[in-house]
């Protein structure tokens, strides 16, 4: 079941370290300006991206598994059909509390996963939109 209550979203969102998997090099794409408003706005932010070195003058690690860091949140901006992978990746960790699907992005069945393993799932909504709405 997703997250879909405003105490539950100011849950999910007082985390300090977000993966942003998808994270983009390109100004202009939400993939770039939503993790970099977080940033703005206190967040560490950990790039997952395969194609870049570097995202937001942030090295970038290839997969979720690849992240040596903690991670409070992951923040997904990625089509809806590789959810199951990237869910399959977070359940293989202790430390995530959170997985947030962007908009346009959903997967109710990683998302059952998810909630199944005692984490938040949120799913269809974004990162940067709920902040200034909640804050």
């Amino acid at each position: 079941m997703a997250t879909t209550d405003d105490a539950a979203l100011r849950a999910a969102l007082d985390a300090e370290t977000i993966a942003v998997v998808g994270c983009s090099t390109t100004p202009g794409k939400a993939a770039h300006d939503v993790p970099s408003y977080l940033r703005e706005h206190g967040y560490e932010i950990v790039p997952v991206n395969p194609m870049a070195d570097e995202v937001l003058g942030e090295p970038a690690d290839d997969s979720l598994s690849d992240v040596a860091e903690a991670i409070d949140l992951v923040d997904v901006f990625r089509p809806s059909e590789e959810v199951a992978g990237i869910v399959d990746e977070v359940l293989a960790r202790e430390d995530i509390a959170t997985v947030w699907l962007q908009l346009g992005i959903r997967d109710s069945e990683a998302g059952e996963r998810v909630t199944d393993s005692g984490r938040r799932f949120v799913q269809d909504r974004c990162t940067k939109v709920e902040h200034d709405r909640l804050s």
